[in-house]
């Protein structure tokens, strides 16, 4: 499996506030673009939804509180993954979070995703900070 890992990015939050949302698929409800993904459904370890009518979904493997989640993807995907956010409390309300993730992927499908896989993980942790942080809701 290739290994990509985000930058690690700072959360002005809580470690436990930051863990308790992503340890919860039923909480992501409000966060789907509707526009790119249909059908989602969620329990709190697991979610299913559909893009482009191809159905998929995401399973926590493991929690360790405060620390670390641990998902895999389920269904038919373009390739197997894991995926990981693990958070570090550095002060109160300062954490650090960075993102990990594990593809195996076929030769052709690494090629047609070459680099763009660390940049979408680097976009998606910088996202995240910015919404724990505030700046998505125009708060601060």
């Amino acid at each position: 499996m290739q290994e990509y890992t985000s930058k690690t990015v700072a959360i002005q939050r809580q470690a436990e506030d930051i863990y308790t949302f992503f340890s919860d698929f039923s909480k992501f409800s409000q966060l789907i673009p509707r526009d790119r993904i249909d059908d989602f459904r969620a329990t709190a370890d697991e979610c299913t939804f559909s893009v482009k009518g191809m159905a998929m979904g995401i399973k926590i493997l493991d929690k360790t509180p405060f620390a670390m989640i641990k998902y895999m993807g389920i269904g038919k995907l373009p390739f197997e993954f894991l995926f990981w956010v693990q958070l570090k409390q550095v002060a109160p309300c300062d954490t650090r979070m960075r993102l990990v993730l594990h593809a195996k992927m076929n030769i052709m499908v690494k090629m047609m995703l070459k680099g763009k896989l660390q940049t979408a993980l680097d976009s998606f942790a910088e996202q995240i900070s910015s919404a724990f942080n505030g700046n998505m809701y125009g708060e601060n």
